[in-house]
């Protein structure tokens, strides 16, 4: 059964067009094209040249250029039209003339003349090159002077229109095409993204990271709490996963003596979809033979500060606060440090060791959206201790709402993270935290950093607890314990969501005005 555009008039109109243009000797979709430079370039090259007339560009003694693009305006005037380009970087002014504008492979003894060809069987949308002379018009708009054109693609269906442009995000997401043609805002956007992963490349590979790549398809899946996509295997018959975290295999290779790795690469969770959290997004993971999670607050400090220069210019951004008033959000060094016990003292004004469970969960449905059932419903299953969990609650609901400018949270609840190393503190130890920071920025956690766990009986124990606090059972990755028992040496590790870092910096109110193709 055909597509309903199939029956759109436009679509069948150009699709005649198609054929019209075949039989007066035109290819509608050559195989090539001679190169040409970006239409931002053409603007530079000539934005300070000497101001060519039509005259001289008709007479070919300005100077002569190429261009190539789709089009996106068009305006017959007489003998002349006018028209523009556009590619990902701009936008450029033609005119065509009734006798000195030729077209590919149309013969002279056809009976449509070139500019007539241009204004009938050409549309918005269709992606040309031409050659022609420079010159400015009576606005001083730098224009070319068309000589040649030469049809690259016919477009068969129309673009959005002109004046009320692509509004539905519907329709932006799923059909990311159109929104790259018809918002410029998204094309800066997504082609940022790609300035930020190649900046953090760049700053992994200058401090001797290696860029590796780990399996998406696993037998076992782990390193996070999370539900995983399923698949079939049917060479083996067997059920297979899509990685929910990087770190298990990762970590194999630090035990295999690599030490100082890192992955960009897609992960998956079969979870919820909201405006920072889409089922598959991006990762950085890296680990450090060696360190712990202070040189890892230093090392992401660094990194924070040197992709913001190197995509930005400076290392602060102007941020709205909701109210219209911007502010400056600084990615300067040092960022704000504190423990969760203290942010919560700090933002939550709650002296967390002073007050008893029943006491803090009273603190909480005053305070929060959550009611006394949603709070127990929100805390782990047979816990021998509820104080971790119930600190985790507290700050997640009183307190990330106001870690604006970065905060390194320090020293979480071992019941929140089983890969992680006991405190180093004997105290902090005895009251179960761990060497982890997060690191928030406008109210989001955007990292997640460790002092890595690599005691092979200490990290079986925690994975067989975790395993009764979950409510889908799935077996342990023995290959990772085994690969623990070889030995893995004291490391800091770090995940950092590069969806959330681009949403940061491109200032994108949803994870989806990043992504290409959002689900």
């Amino acid at each position: 059964m055909k597509p309903d555009y199939h029956n759109q008039e436009e679509f069948q109109k150009r699709s005649q067009k198609v054929a019209d243009i075949r039989s007066l000797g035109v290819s509608p979709y050559p195989h090539s094209s001679p190169d040409s430079p970006a239409l931002e370039t053409l603007q530079t090259r000539f934005a300070n040249s000497e101001s060519f007339s039509a005259d001289d560009a008709a007479q070919s003694s300005s100077p002569l250029v190429s261009a190539s693009g789709r089009l996106v305006l068009f305006r017959a005037m007489g003998k002349n039209a006018f028209a523009h380009i556009q590619d990902d970087t701009g936008k450029f002014q033609l005119m065509f003339n009734r006798e000195l504008t030729k077209v590919t492979g149309l013969g002279e003894d056809e009976p449509i003349t070139p500019l007539k060809f241009i204004e009938k069987k050409l549309d918005l949308g269709d992606i040309i090159y031409v050659e022609g002379h420079i010159f400015r018009t009576k606005k001083e708009e730098l224009t070319i002077y068309v000589k040649t054109l030469t049809l690259l693609s016919k477009a068969l269906l129309p673009l959005p229109d002109k004046y009320s442009g692509l509004q539905d995000k519907g329709v932006r997401y799923h059909k990311r095409w159109l929104d790259l043609i018809a918002n410029p805002s998204s094309m800066e956007s997504l082609k940022m993204r790609s300035k930020i992963v190649h900046s953090v490349r760049s700053f992994m590979h200058d401090r001797e990271f290696l860029e590796v790549e780990t399996p998406i398809l696993q037998s076992v899946y782990g390193g996070a709490e999370a539900s995983p996509f399923k698949t079939v295997l049917q060479a083996e018959h067997k059920e297979m996963y899509l990685r929910i975290a990087l770190e298990i295999s990762l970590k194999k290779l630090l035990v295999g003596g690599l030490p100082k790795i890192y992955e960009i690469g897609k992960t998956f969770r079969n979870e919820g979809i909201d405006r920072t959290h889409n089922p598959e997004f991006t990762m950085l993971e890296a680990y450090a033979a060696f360190w712990d999670y202070h040189q890892m607050m230093d090392f992401v400090e660094k990194l924070f500060q040197s992709v913001a220069k190197n995509v930005l210019g400076k290392t602060s951004i102007s941020v709205d606060d909701g109210s219209g008033s911007p502010f400056e959000l600084s990615f300067a060094s040092p960022w704000k440090k504190m423990s969760m016990k203290e942010s919560i003292q700090v933002y939550a004004n709650i002296d967390f060791d002073a007050l008893s469970d029943q006491e803090i969960s009273e603190q909480l449905t005053k305070r929060s959206n959550l009611t006394k059932e949603e709070i127990e419903e929100a805390l782990p299953k047979n816990r021998s201790n509820s104080r971790g969990p119930l600190m985790a609650l507290v700050f997640e609901e009183l307190v990330e709402k106001h870690l604006v400018q970065p905060h390194h949270i320090t020293d979480h609840p071992v019941e929140t993270t089983p890969f992680c190393k006991p405190h180093r503190s004997e105290q902090e130890q005895k009251e179960g935290l761990v060497e982890r920071f997060e690191s928030f920025i406008l109210g989001t956690e955007i990292i997640n950093a460790y002092s890595e766990l690599n005691d092979p009986l200490l990290q079986r124990a925690l994975l067989e607890e975790q395993q009764t606090s979950r409510e889908e059972h799935h077996p342990i990755d023995e290959d990772f314990i085994e690969a623990m028992c070889q030995g893995m040496p004291p490391a800091g590790g770090v995940g950092i969501g590069i969806d959330r870092l681009v949403m940061l910096l491109t200032k994108a109110a949803s994870i989806k005005d990043v992504l290409f193709f959002p689900l």
